[in-house]
């Protein structure tokens, strides 16, 4: 169960930080206007909600190990296929621009691979 959490740990970790240097970048440079409002409120509900993510997304590895262990790779393209279609979703809706989707696929073209090689290694 250590190693459970563990993942949780880094998995929370990898898929805070990478949008968060992403965005930054694509920020810094112009292409993305920084969010309205407080910025440590924006941070934190990013938190809460990636802390889900990072549960779920170990979890649902550890209890199908049997299927995905080996599989790692195809586990990250189903759930990065699963975010692309949420990006693109909210794209096409408001208050959400193509380039902030853009963003978001980069930083999950980055993050779950990633996530899903460290819990292949740890679990």
């Amino acid at each position: 169960m250590a190693k459970v959490f563990l993942s949780i740990i880094l998995v929370l970790t990898i898929i805070y930080i990478t949008p968060i240097i992403v965005y930054g970048i694509l920020s810094s440079v112009g292409r993305l206007k920084m969010p309205e409002g407080s910025p440590l409120m924006f941070l934190l509900s990013v938190l809460v909600s990636k802390i889900g993510t990072a549960i779920a997304f170990v979890l649902i590895f550890y209890f199908a190990r049997n299927t995905f262990g080996s599989n790692w790779l195809l586990y990250a393209f189903i759930w990065w296929l699963m975010y692309i279609i949420g990006e693109v979703g909210q794209a096409i809706g408001p208050n959400y621009s193509w380039k902030e989707a853009i963003a978001g696929i980069i930083s999950e073209t980055a993050y779950f691979p990633l996530s899903a090689y460290i819990i292949h290694c740890l679990i």
